[in-house]
């Protein structure tokens, strides 16, 4: 069987039995694709410290005719990300993310867009304290990159509001750490998106509340 190579991030893992492990992966050039990590879960496994929540690396893998779980091979690390798993914060957003990733983006789909989108918005959070305008960025950008960019101008959103989503979707960061927004800004911002993404999306993405600092009984509105 064939083996390929590409390089990816670790979206997900989840344990398959007493020693394998399985690993979502988001690459440009496959989407999201998922692979088993046989004997990963052993103390001696040569994936041992390679495969964890948020992880950059090259790795090959040999796909599977019957199913698609595939089989991964050998990995390469690139990076950790290690400040994202010492904040919760900042894993909340990092999570938020990934799973709003799952939700809106179809498997073995290349997505190279949002695969640039993902590590920047990462890497980012590795260097600054996460944000509400950090989420509001990187949700309108994944919003371009699958086709339901916003329009503002008809939108219900106050002039400023209207200025401020047009900076965030097109500053080349996912968010802007000089741009500093108001409590009404950042409770508009959040409203706005909040119904975009039910009305596109048919639910919102799991974790948001979490991932903005909202109160449960806030998030339900």
């Amino acid at each position: 069987m064939p083996i390929e190579s590409t390089s990816g991030l670790i979206l997900r893992t989840r344990p398959l039995t007493e020693t394998s492990l399985i690993v979502h992966w988001l690459t440009p050039n496959l989407g999201r694709i998922a692979t088993v990590a046989r004997g990963a879960r052993r103390p001696k496994s040569p994936f041992a410290g390679k495969l964890d929540l948020f992880y950059a690396a090259d790795f090959s893998f040999s796909r599977s005719r019957r199913s698609d779980l595939h089989t991964l091979r050998e990995v390469k690390l690139r990076e950790t990300h290690g400040a994202i798993r010492a904040d919760i914060a900042k894993l909340r957003q990092a999570a938020y993310a990934a799973g709003f990733l799952e939700q809106a983006t179809e498997t073995d789909t290349p997505l190279p867009g949002i695969s640039e989108l993902m590590h920047r918005f990462l890497n980012l959070l590795c260097l600054q304290p996460p944000s509400p305008q950090t989420l509001f960025a990187l949700e309108l950008k994944l919003l371009c990159e699958l086709g339901l960019k916003p329009d503002v101008e008809n939108s219900r959103l106050t002039p400023g509001g209207q200025m401020i989503v047009r900076m965030l979707m097109e500053n080349d960061r996912p968010g802007n750490a000089r741009l500093k927004l108001s409590a009404a800004q950042t409770s508009e911002l959040r409203d706005f998106l909040h119904g975009f993404l039910i009305f596109h999306l048919g639910r919102l993405p799991r974790g948001r509340a979490a991932a903005l600092h909202e109160p449960a009984d806030l998030a339900a509105h």
